[in-house]
Parts: C-alpha cells; sequence; structure tokens
C-alpha cells in the first residue's frame, strides 16, 4: 500500500513510519508542517526509495485532496498536542485539531479513501488516584483543556463521518507515550536530558499525578493492527497497563542513569493538571489479537534512556530554549 501519514515528523507519527518501514513493504508519504515539535532528522536513515516527504499543513484542501488521491490508506496522527501550549494560545489547537481532521475527512470522502484517526486518552478527562476504574471505549467524553477538547472535537466529527457519509475509519485512543523523537518539553525526555546534562530533574506539584504509559513502538504496532485488521466505525484502547505516577517514573530515571533516587527539584505544579489517566486495551488485545512487546516499564523506559544518550545530535538543539521557557514559568 501506499500509506499517507499526517505528522508524520513528529514524535508518535515518526516513531510509526520507522515501525511501518521496518515491519511491511508500505510506501509511505509523510505530509508534515514542520511545527516546533515536528523534526524532519526523526525520519533520517529511512530508505528514499520507500518514504516521500511533503511540508504542507493538513488545513490546506488542495494539498490534502492531492495526497489523498494518491493514497490506499491515510493515518493521521498530526495535531496541536501539548497542553500547557493550548492553555497559552488554543487558536492552532481548533485549526490543526478541528479544521484540519475535517479537510482530511472530506478528502478521504471524496476518495473512497481508508482513514484512521489517532487520538488520546485525554478526551476522557482524568479519575481520582485511588479510582479503581479504567478508561473504555464506552467512558464518556470530558475533556478538561484546549487540547483535549479539540481532540474530543477531531473524534466526533470522525464518528459523524462513517455514519453519515460511510467513510471508511477507525478511531484509537492511546495513552501516554515515551520513546525515540520525543521533544524535550515532554516530561520522560525533559526528565532524562536533564540527567544526561548533570542537572536534576523537575517534579511537578507532589509528583502524585499518575499515567498509563505505552512505548511508542507498541502504539505503532497497535495502529497497524487496527488499521489491518480493525472493524470499520469502531474504536479501540491503546494501553500497555503502564500506570506510574511521576515521582516513580522521575525516580526510576535517576536510578537506571546511575544517580540517586531522591536527586530531584519538586517544582510549580501545571495549571489544571489532570490526576490520573488508566486505559483498558481488552478490545484490541480480544478482538485483534494485539499484545505490546514492551510489556514492563521498566525495560522500556531503559530502550528510551539508551536512545536519548546515544543521540544528543538529536535533542541538544531543542534543550536551551525549552529550559528557558519552563525557568519563566517557574517550571
Amino acid at each position: 500500500m501506499n500509506l499517507l501519514v499526517t505528522g508524520g515528523a513528529g514524535f508518535i507519527g515518526s516513531n510509526f513510519v520507522h515501525h511501518v518501514i521496518a515491519h511491511t513493504d508500505h510506501h509511505v508519504t509523510v505530509l508534515d508542517k514542520l511545527t516546533y515539535a515536528g523534526n524532519r532528522a526523526s525520519l533520517d536513515g529511512l530508505p528514499d526509495a520507500r518514504l516521500t516527504f511533503m511540508q504542507g499543513d493538513i488545513v490546506d484542501a488542495a494539498l490534502v485532496d492531492e495526497l489523498v488521491g494518491a493514497a490506499d490508506a491515510v493515518v493521521h496522527y498530526a495535531a496541536e498536542s501539548h497542553n500547557d501550549n493550548s492553555l497559552d494560545d488554543p487558536r492552532p489547537f481548533v485549526d490543526t485539531n478541528i479544521i484540519g481532521t475535517f479537510t482530511l475527512l472530506e478528502a478521504v470522502r471524496r476518495h473512497g479513501t481508508r482513514f484512521h484517526h489517532i487520538s488520546t486518552d485525554e478526551v476522557y478527562g482524568d479519575l481520582e488516584l485511588d479510582d479503581p476504574a479504567r478508561f473504555t471505549e464506552t467512558t464518556p467524553y470530558n475533556p478538561s483543556s484546549p487540547y483535549s477538547s479539540t481532540k474530543a472535537g477531531s473524534d466526533l466529527l470522525v464518528r459523524a463521518w462513517v455514519r453519515s457519509f460511510d467513510v471508511r475509519a477507525t478511531i484509537s485512543n492511546c495513552s501516554n507515550n515515551y520513546g525515540p523523537y520525543q521533544h524535550v518539553e515532554k516530561f520522560i525526555p525533559r526528565q532524562i536530558t536533564n540527567v544526561l546534562r548533570g542537572e536534576r530533574p523537575k517534579l511537578y506539584g507532589r509528583g502524585e499525578n499518575v499515567r498509563d504509559w505505552i512505548h511508542a513502538d507498541d502504539h505503532s504496532s497497535a495502529v497497524l493492527t487496527i488499521l489491518e485488521r480493525g472493524a470499520i466505525g469502531e474504536t479501540y484502547l491503546i494501553g500497555a497497563d503502564g500506570e506510574k505516577n511521576n515521582t516513580e517514573v522521575v525516580e526510576l530515571i535517576l536510578t537506571t542513569l546511575g544517580q540517586p533516587a531522591d536527586a530531584y527539584d519538586h517544582v510549580t505544579d501545571r495549571p489544571g493538571h489532570d490526576l490520573r489517566y488508566a486505559i483498558d486495551s481488552t478490545k484490541l488485545r480480544t478482538e485483534l489479537g494485539w499484545a505490546p512487546r514492551f510489556g514492563d516499564f521498566a525495560a522500556g523506559l531503559a530502550d528510551t534512556v539508551r536512545w536519548y544518550r546515544d543521540n544528543e545530535q538529536w535533542w541538544a538543539p531543542q534543550k536551551d530554549a525549552t529550559e528557558a521557557r519552563y525557568r519563566a514559568q517557574g517550571q
């Protein structure tokens, strides 16, 4: 197949492109706007015969129509995705996550192209720290930020286009990803790169917030499974049973890098910081037979630490500006 991958130079999208080229014979066309979160270097080393890169915006209807018309399937990763940034300026989140998804849906509707939409567990809001419940495909939406609300809106657009126009689409909502090629503004790579530079990691608030972590390569394998075997119109939740609070994550990063577990500083908590996310991926595992490769978070984190240690040339250009911005926010 010829796959069109939007946002394929971003963190999760680039991991998917690497996974597809390693595990299939598909050709991949990447459409990416190359905002600060997109990095062309994340696709370095991939064979030119298997990859076509196009810099452009998913709200550009003419460009999107041309690329969709040449594709057998579209995997839609492109999104504005940083909660803090959505609080500072919500408009880009509306433009990309809502208008961009609409533009893609209209193109796949015209061409009859298979469409898979990447979403997030943040559309469900958050859970109490002591709540045994986990998100499922039937959990009501309860987004809490401009980011998560625009992602929820994009999900609903996809569902409407399936029902109203018979678009051949599926949706996946995934828990927090970690792994190679993630911007150093994000929690795990920020702490890893701080330690690698001899600086102390920064822990938001009391460090009690819980995320359900999954390695980006496992997310990629799940998406490819859904694209190949998922039922049209269905939503699948992707998770690896990786619930950890932020304190546990920081301490594991430190000990993995040979540092004392308590060698970190507390900083101002994020505004509106959701308490806990947790994914129940039973449907994906039982109906489609998927399972994660990194079932153990410590093993996946060690793999991630190795990647950042070996690829400073990729993350170093981002680091100083990112830390300056966080210092200005008291974080």
